[in-house]
């Protein structure tokens, strides 16, 4: 009895203080000079938030958060309590159709000419809904090869994981970035599969198949990147599935090694600028998409975090050695050929989920 009354007390303490929070977010917005942005660490500096106070006299309130975070927190508002938010493109249309989450983008109220074409037309097609769009491009990011070019001076594409040539010299994640990776290496389009969950068993049972096959030639599944960059420092794998962040800090130590776009493609994901449905201050949100968006501003975001901007003439701005890493690996090849992710249709993440399965049990 104890125990019951003190989780309903708390159930009862929660649901208060989550709808003290949700009624006292929208005041602060009221007067049109606070802008609540709920985001990733890191992505609003606060060198950036001060540039922006004094230009607009907007004050920015930043919450940190996840895409599960966001989801959550919108939806307990029914997207309200904060004025601009930055989820992943993958992370949009699916709650906006169940739970309204987002509204349309303006895109009178946008610079556009601020923006990589590419990624806009990523997010138009992955973020859009019966001819609206949600959303505008942040920062992106990806995962492709980091090779050890004097050991292994022919690998190229993904493809490589298959190769018995390196045996006992790979490494990747055993997530659902390198069956999608495999796939496309294999000559295949996993993302055109998604709403054909037949089509899409089918070929991840072939994927499953390959990597079966050529398990000897993995050198382990890496976990976190410090074990992923160790691994390859070292020399006990030439050839690995990973960020480029963590191939540009083996570059700094290492010329022979660097991170490469795959040829049939890097897979790479945006995180962008959303605005949630009840958002109380949109004026204030354009303001500072367009802000963020500015070279000059983007710049400085990208030198700290070291993340690629959707900001097409940041790299102007950008400091030598970070430049350097970005016209070296993100060149209009790799860009062009690049697999962004889509939403995912429920059910696709418990089917892969069954298939790495099999694969780490396999001997």
């Amino acid at each position: 009895m104890k125990r019951k009354g003190l989780i309903s007390m708390a159930i009862v303490l929660a649901c208060a203080l989550v709808l003290a929070w949700s009624l006292a977010s929208p005041v602060a917005a009221a007067d049109g000079k606070t802008l609540r942005l709920i985001t990733f660490p890191g992505y609003a500096p606060p060198e950036l938030i001060k540039k922006f106070q004094q230009e607009t006299g907007i004050t920015v309130e930043v919450t940190d958060s996840s895409n599960e975070d966001m989801i959550a927190k919108l939806r307990a508002t029914r997207g309200g309590g904060f004025d601009l938010a930055q989820p992943s493109q993958d992370r949009i249309i699916a709650v906006t159709q169940q739970f309204g989450l987002y509204q349309p983008i303006d895109l009178k109220k946008v610079n556009t000419d601020q923006i990589d074409p590419v990624l806009l037309a990523s997010v138009k097609k992955n973020a859009s809904d019966k001819g609206k769009l949600y959303a505008l491009p942040h920062v992106f990011g990806s995962s492709g090869l980091i090779v050890n070019k004097k050991m292994a001076p022919d690998a190229k594409d993904w493809t490589d994981f298959l190769n018995p040539k390196y045996k006992d010299r790979v490494s990747y994640r055993m997530k659902r970035p390198t069956l999608c990776a495999v796939a496309f290496g294999l000559g295949e389009n996993p993302f055109a599969k998604y709403n054909d969950k037949v089509a899409y068993q089918k070929l991840l049972d072939k994927v499953a198949a390959e990597l079966i096959k050529a398990k000897p030639i993995v050198r382990n599944y890496w976990e976190n990147g410090d074990a992923l960059v160790q691994s390859i420092r070292s020399g006990e794998v030439w050839i690995a599935e990973g960020w480029e962040q963590a191939g540009w800090k083996l570059h700094e130590e290492n010329k022979d090694i660097d991170w490469i776009g795959p040829t049939s493609g890097a897979m790479a994901w945006i995180d962008t600028f959303a605005i949630p449905s009840k958002s109380e201050n949109l004026d204030a949100a354009y303001k500072w998409i367009n802000f963020s968006l500015k070279p000059e501003n983007a710049a400085v975001f990208t030198n700290k975090e070291k993340y690629a901007t959707a900001s097409k003439d940041a790299v102007k701005f950008l400091d030598e050695n970070i430049k350097a890493n970005f016209t070296r690996c993100y060149t209009p090849e790799v860009m062009k050929k690049m697999n962004w992710y889509p939403t995912v249709p429920a059910g696709l993440e418990e089917m892969e989920g069954k298939v790495m399965d099999k694969i780490r049990a396999a001997k």
